[in-house]
């Protein structure tokens, strides 16, 4: 599953994959995050985030 875009739901401490895949789209900056360095996304928006900046960020402009 290289370079597959995977499809997750995200839960409040974990996320479900919905289609496999190997990795995931930040909605902040567009990086590529692979799934076993996704630690930070909001589960009422359903988005991925690279890091903690980009979470904070989308947390600042809601």
């Amino acid at each position: 599953m290289k370079k597959k875009l995977a499809k997750l739901k995200y839960l409040p401490n974990n996320f479900e994959i919905i289609e496999p895949g190997d990795h995931v789209i930040c909605a902040i900056s567009g990086k590529k995050i692979e799934l076993d360095e996704l630690n930070y996304w909001n589960v009422d928006l359903q988005e991925a985030y690279y890091s903690y900046v980009e979470a904070s960020v989308k947390r600042e402009n809601l």
